[in-house]
Order: structure tokens, then sequence, then C-alpha cells
């Protein structure tokens, strides 16, 4: 590893201080990178898409990429707003294939009761920011169900998957982590 390798855990807006921490944490344990958590947007308003009450996630991905600053090698955005893409209705997150941003959305993976269920929000939380973050690292979505890269369309289908890749996936990262550093 050399000076240029860092994950930045950018919270935009009202984030926990515990929740940054705990995905800083995570993700450092998980692909062995050093994290640091910054702040790099005030805001998304810029993204705010009024007929769908929600925000536009690639809009928030470009202007992440041109903020990173030149020691980080992979940025998580974590925004309590609703976010989408044009094709889907929602999005947990989203990320630039092979590049350096991506973004997660609380609003979804935290619901009702469960908001008391600490453990099971942060599991997911972390889940979707590897997965976002397996994005960076050109991973695609993934058909083994138990593979965190699995594509999901409702909670059930997050809390159900693992917290790892699958064989397949470990192999296809390691290969890109090594060609990146």
């Amino acid at each position: 590893m050399n000076a240029v390798d860092t994950i930045i855990i950018s919270p935009i807006g009202d984030i926990p201080l515990w929740m940054s921490k705990t995905i800083a944490r995570d993700v450092e344990n998980f692909f062995k990178f050093s994290t640091r958590i910054e702040k790099l947007l005030d805001d998304i308003l810029f993204a705010y898409d009024g007929k769908r009450n929600q925000y536009h996630s690639t809009k928030i991905l470009e202007k992440l990429e041109k903020k990173a600053p030149d020691d980080c090698i992979k940025i998580i955005a974590v925004t309590k707003e609703d976010l989408f893409i044009p094709i889907l209705t929602h999005v947990y997150g989203e990320a630039q294939l092979g590049g350096k941003a991506c973004i997660i959305s609380i609003a979804r993976l935290i619901t009702g009761l469960e908001v008391k269920i600490v453990n099971k929000v942060c599991k997911r939380i972390v889940k979707e920011s590897i997965h976002e973050l397996g994005h960076t690292f050109d991973l695609r979505h993934c058909e083994d169900q138990r593979c965190i890269m699995h594509y999901c369309r409702k909670l059930e289908d997050v809390d159900k998957k693992s917290s790892q890749f699958c064989r397949y996936c470990k192999t296809f990262l390691a290969d890109n982590i090594r060609d990146l550093c």
C-alpha cells in the first residue's frame, strides 16, 4: 500500500457519527485499506428531483469524484436522502463501475420498528457500503444469492445475503486490487 490508499467515508447531511465510524471500521477490515471520515459535500440539493421527491444519485457521484482528495483511492458517501436512477423507483446505492465514487442511502435501509434493532440496521448499512465499493473495484452483480454482490430488490434480500463475497467475486476483487496497487 502507498500514500494514495485511503477510502473516504463521506457523510452528507445529518448522518450520526457512530454510523460513519462503523462503516469506516468495517470497510477498513474488509478491504484492508485505511479509511477516514471526511465531509466532501455540504448538501445534495443540486441532485434533487421535485417530481420524484428523490435525489438523482448519478449526479451526486459526478460531483463526489471531482471533490476527491489526492490521497483517496475510493469514496463512499452516506446520505439519509432517498436516491434514484431514472430507470428504477429507488436505489439503496449507486457506484461508478470501476471508478472512484459510490453512495448509499439509509432512507430505505432503516424502516419502522427495525430502527430499534440497531444490529440489523448496522448490518444492512455495512453490506450495502461494501457492495457499492465492490462496484468501484469493477465487480458486477453476482447470481449467488448469498454473495454480498447479489442485486437486492427489497430489504429481505439485503438481510438474506451474507456479508462476504463468493469465491468468484473474492478472486476478481483480489485481482483488481492487485492491478490497482
